[in-house]
């Protein structure tokens, strides 16, 4: 088969996968294919072009696929982590720590990345490459050219609101006595967390809590027949970053939460690990606010007032 025809059909016709419609070279370089994919498809920007030369390149979707996914999660988690890490060597900014008197050490920190990366090659590594099969089954697009920025906002909007709602009910559940002393405790080792804490917790809770992450878009997919795996990796990507800002254990001025109130941010987790009992949701507080399950200072405030208010009116 030529190389013209090949990429013909891969222009016209519609595949299960692109490694079933892209090159069969695999025996050549990465540069190679990105090389024929830039000559054949002059319509795809830069990143598609990469994007697609990825997939030629390996010959497998779920190899392509779970190598992929697994290398972007280390990368944006631990890479995420380490400017954490070295505010907490920043006396300046020791100000803006909710639990200004608990500084993690380099130990603890050393600690808590040992259990991390474990639970990353035992429990998430078999997770993410099981992922692209169930999920193309459920219609996952791996093709090029990628969705527009607006499809993938309303649905990463989507997902974020999902799953917060399931991080809730399921954050509360891990509370409760037997869940909470055989599951949930490990994540509470440390009262006064940091951004690399934020996966630091016993493989049973990791399947649980990330099923919120996964389980939204293959809903989605499932549903919809719309979801790009792109748009899946954006959504992870900032749901990574979400959860180690709020382990981060710093309030600055310029968090999110200042401007969007209904945000949650460290502030909001900070306190539940240092109270070890409400505050349950991961993104937003309106489920903490409805329920009445918000902790602190604030909300306890709120709480005597309305007590007051309840036993003047009687």
């Amino acid at each position: 088969m030529s190389l013209t025809y090949t990429m013909d059909v891969f222009n016209n016709a519609t595949y299960t996968s692109l490694a079933d419609a892209m090159l069969p070279h695999t025996q050549n370089t990465y540069w190679h294919e990105f090389s024929e994919v830039s000559r054949y498809n002059v319509q795809l920007n830069y990143f598609e072009k990469l994007w697609a030369a990825w997939y030629a390149f390996m010959g497998n979707d779920v190899l392509a696929t779970g190598i992929m996914s697994f290398l972007m999660h280390e990368t944006v988690y631990f890479g995420r982590s380490l400017p954490w890490m070295l505010v907490d060597r920043i006396p300046a900014l020791n100000k803006y720590k909710i639990q200004s008197h608990k500084v993690p050490s380099a130990k603890e920190q050393w600690d808590c990345a040992k259990l991390v990366l474990l639970s990353h090659f035992t429990v998430e590594l078999p997770q993410i490459w099981l992922f692209h099969p169930m999920a193309q089954y459920f219609g996952l697009a791996t093709s090029v050219p990628f969705p527009s920025i607006l499809t993938m906002a309303y649905q990463i909007a989507i997902f974020f609101v999902l799953e917060d709602t399931w991080h809730y009910w399921m954050h509360r559940a891990l509370h409760w006595g037997p869940l909470y002393k055989n599951i949930h405790k490990i994540h509470h080792q440390y009262s006064a967390p940091f951004g690399l804490a934020a996966e630091y917790a016993s493989p049973i809770e990791v399947m649980i809590l990330g099923l919120g992450t996964i389980f939204a878009p293959i809903l989605w997919c499932a549903l919809t027949k719309n979801l790009h795996i792109l748009t899946m990796y954006i959504w992870i990507v900032l749901r990574l970053c979400q959860a180690i800002d709020a382990h981060s254990g710093y309030d600055f001025p310029y968090s999110l939460h200042q401007f969007l109130p209904f945000w949650a941010g460290a502030d909001h987790h900070d306190t539940h690990h240092e109270k070890f009992i409400g505050n349950y949701s991961s993104s937003f507080r309106w489920w903490d606010y409805a329920l009445d399950t918000e902790s602190g200072a604030e909300a306890a405030k709120r709480r005597r007032e309305k007590k007051a208010a309840r036993a003047k009116a009687a």
